[in-house]
């Protein structure tokens, strides 16, 4: 074992090493962000990420938490846009490297925004779980002196604000609170039986809209990715994909397009893929998981050459919005970026808490100043629904 077990914290460095018994006990899958084989997909596809689980255990050895954590290279020139003071700021503070790679250890989930880091058990204290987690981090990076050596900074994402009163215990570990993009998530109204129902609620201006973007994109024909075709489509995507990435304020990671292929075996139609092409040629794609009573939007590829000509990204968000209310879901969750266009189909902001505490204490002192300055890109919010 690369980590000694204590008496709260059982640690893994695979999903594979966790056992059923485990799995049954913490009671996690019916939330995809915790399946063993949602996790297990995302670390076969992503060998560059070290991955690590800590299982935290009450008095009598029963799990009572999961967290998963990951060791990346976050590189400072990968920080754009809206973000580039940050850079400079960080460097000239010296909180940030400023040649090699940030070492930064996470526990969350780098590829999806939201709370899918930590899972606790019902019944349990939060706040005390919380203060154990921060422990076991410690603990986990102490035990091995080339990780303490190695790591910079430590990242725990993302928390919504009526959790705060719990994870603020992280404070008390050095951890400085800081929001960054928030959440765009749109709530489906229980009125909503098709997308007629869902345009006739909206306000003329925003009615016209939709439709002016419907007749643009009615040339593009929509297709199912499914196993069948996915090998055929996936270098397409990862063109496109890797033209939106590079296009975002900053990543925590590139996500490996491959992991769509174990995603749509394990979830099958609970996982989503769509195409979207014009004159047989692949112009963007949407994924998403349906996760409980929410559909979440995952990564999306667009020809941006073609996207305003075509309205291929409000398209997409009109789409997921269809699929969340013929599935009779009550929730969207957009995700970060493009805040402004995803408010005019009626996602409103839901603020996530990032926590960062750097290794060095002094250095840690600066960040908290650093991190002050950390705000929100602001974006105008459109109220498309009529009152």
């Amino acid at each position: 074992m690369f980590c000694k077990n204590t008496n709260t914290s059982l640690f893994f460095s695979s999903i594979s090493d966790i056992s059923d018994e485990i799995w049954q006990e913490l009671n996690c899958k019916n939330n995809i962000y915790f399946h063993p084989d949602f996790l297990k997909s995302l670390e076969k596809n992503h060998p560059e990420i070290r991955f690590s689980y800590i299982v935290l255990v009450d008095s009598e050895n029963q799990p009572t938490a999961f967290a998963s954590l990951k060791l990346i290279d976050f590189y400072m020139n990968s920080i754009k846009n809206d973000f580039e003071f940050l850079k400079d700021i960080g460097r000239k503070l010296h909180v940030f490297p400023d040649k090699k790679p940030l070492k930064l250890l996470i526990c969350g989930n780098t590829f999806v925004s939201g709370d899918h880091g930590v899972f606790i058990k019902e019944n349990q204290d939060k706040k005390a779980i919380i203060k154990e987690l921060a422990e076991s981090i410690n603990h986990f990076v102490n035990s091995d002196k080339k990780l303490k050596k190695q790591i910079d900074a430590f990242l725990v994402k993302d928390f919504a604000k009526e959790s705060l009163f719990i994870t603020d215990v992280l404070k008390e570990f050095s951890y400085h609170p800081f929001s960054v993009e928030p959440n765009m998530r749109l709530q489906i109204n229980e009125n909503w039986r098709n997308f007629d129902d869902y345009l006739a609620s909206m306000k003329t201006k925003f009615r016209v809209k939709a439709k002016k973007a419907f007749q643009q994109s009615s040339s593009i024909i929509i297709k199912e990715i499914t196993l069948e075709n996915i090998d055929e489509m996936l270098p397409k995507m990862t063109a496109l994909y890797t033209k939106v990435a590079l296009n975002a304020g900053f990543n925590l990671g590139v996500f490996n397009l491959e992991t769509y292929t174990n995603l749509k075996e394990n979830f099958g139609d609970n996982y989503i893929l769509k195409s979207y092409c014009l004159d047989d040629k692949i112009v963007g794609f949407i994924s998403g998981s349906i996760n409980q009573n929410s559909l979440d939007a995952h990564f999306v590829g667009i020809d941006y050459q073609l996207n305003r000509e075509h309205a291929i990204y409000q398209r997409m968000l009109y789409d997921y919005i269809e699929i969340g209310i013929s599935k009779k879901l009550k929730t969207i969750n957009f995700g970060r970026t493009a805040s402004e266009i995803k408010s005019s189909v009626g996602a409103v902001p839901e603020d996530l808490t990032m926590y960062l505490r750097h290794k060095k204490t002094i250095k840690n002192k600066i960040l908290k100043l650093f991190l002050q300055r950390v705000q929100p890109t602001p974006f105008q919010q459109k109220f498309p629904f009529k009152i």
